[in-house]
């Protein structure tokens, strides 16, 4: 029987242009570099991605960029000009994927839409990441991660009830977006695999984040809009305990659902709060929550340390976790053991520490020796191998700015 080392990667074979930059295009195609697709980057001469110059930057590197782009090959060409957009459609024959996160009308403007490469590659598969949509009645508008968070409805959901709207403290429409759009491409490269047939996928970070509305559209809508969802600040408006709590050494979260009510009676040490007309229900508890509250705290801030008050609810059986700082997750058994805290070599710095990769296949391994590209480090190979160039018959390209390579 073989070993996952011994398979070929899942994405083998499965060829990307991967014109996005930022965030959320290069998510779905790091992603798909890391199980295995090729994925030639193509990078707008002089500076390639602008994520390239973002912090943090250590001698010249980003290890934003690094994150992100692992794993896949730095084409750059300066594509405003005919001659960079004549080099670009001579690849698209030979891909199986187009990504792409530009602005709104850019890719048009330079005959790299949908409607044109199709005409060029008609089993093509096509993925454009955006604000708002490209067909979309706001498709004109240009459009980032906390934008999307406002639009959606996200960011009117949090933060406390009697304060001003706040962002989630994470890049989250982008990373969303990123990983829609990586599931979106495998199941349109499946399609394409049953059918033949390529097509076009519309991602928006919008739709994303509006995706994530897991009952507030639901229940205002199944009210007739007498329910209006509102944020809540740390602790749940309808129910308790489910919050944020102090602690005696910082925070921990407890989410008891009704069920778990006895169960979180008999941590406290006060079993008869089960039958206490105040608590007796999840409702009845919501609305008392600031009575339950100080108990629950004044309790959790009564053991010497907060793993002790951790272990005391997981022994009553009370779903519940810290709130980890970063800093505490890089040394924390849990994410090393997973490997969602890795170390991956990089040709400036040497080697990097970045989150791990989220998916753990049974039949593939944890991890493929990847490192992130030099700007322009594989003009050479992308063109010799799919268009035939030799390194001498470039030097042109080079001089009149076609081309372009940088040292980082």
């Amino acid at each position: 029987m073989s070993t996952p080392t011994q398979q070929p990667p899942m994405l083998a074979g499965i060829k990307v242009l991967d014109f996005t930059q930022y965030l959320a295009g290069p998510t779905a195609t790091r992603l798909m570099a890391e199980l295995g697709a090729e994925v030639i980057k193509v990078e707008q001469a002089k500076g390639g991605d602008p994520s390239r110059s973002l912090p943090f930057v250590k001698e010249g590197r980003s290890i934003y960029y690094i994150q992100q782009n692992r794993g896949k090959k730095s084409f750059c060409v300066d594509f405003s000009k005919p001659e960079g957009i004549e080099l670009v459609r001579a690849l698209i024959p030979h891909v199986d994927v187009v990504i792409e996160n530009y602005g709104p009308g850019v890719m048009e403007r330079r005959g790299l839409d949908y409607a044109s490469l199709q005409q060029i590659n008609p089993g093509l598969v096509m993925c454009s990441v955006s604000a708002f949509g490209r067909k979309s009645p706001l498709s004109h508008l240009t459009g980032y991660d906390y934008i999307a968070q406002a639009f959606s409805g996200v960011m009117h959901m949090t933060g406390d009830a009697d304060g001003p709207p706040r962002f989630v403290g994470v890049a989250i429409a982008d990373g969303i977006a990123g990983v829609n759009a990586f599931a979106a491409l495998g199941y349109a490269l499946l399609h394409k695999h049953r059918t033949g047939q390529g097509q076009y996928i519309d991602i928006s970070m919008v739709d994303a984040l509006y995706h994530m509305q897991s009952v507030e559209v639901q229940m205002f809508a199944a009210n007739g809009g007498a329910y209006k969802p509102m944020r809540y600040g740390i602790h749940h408006h309808m129910s308790s305990p489910q919050g944020v709590f102090k602690s005696k050494q910082g925070y921990i979260v407890i989410l008891a659902l009704e069920r778990q009510w006895a169960n979180v009676c008999q941590a406290l040490g006060k079993p008869e709060l089960v039958n206490d007309p105040r608590f007796s229900s999840s409702g009845r508890r919501g609305k008392n929550k600031g009575e339950l509250i100080p108990m629950i705290e004044a309790w959790l801030q009564s053991f010497p340390t907060d793993e002790a008050a951790l272990k005391a609810l997981a022994d009553h059986r009370v779903p519940a976790g810290p709130v980890l700082s970063i800093e505490e997750t890089v040394s924390h058994p849990y994410f090393t053991a997973r490997k969602m805290v890795r170390k991956v070599p990089d040709q400036i710095l040497g080697e990097v520490t970045i989150p791990g990769f989220p998916f753990k296949f049974s039949a593939f391994p944890d991890e493929l020796p990847l490192t992130a590209p030099l700007l322009g480090e594989n003009n050479e190979e992308v063109l010799g191998k799919y268009l035939g160039r030799s390194s001498d018959s470039l030097s042109a390209l080079y001089q009149q700015g076609v081309l372009y390579k940088g040292e980082k």
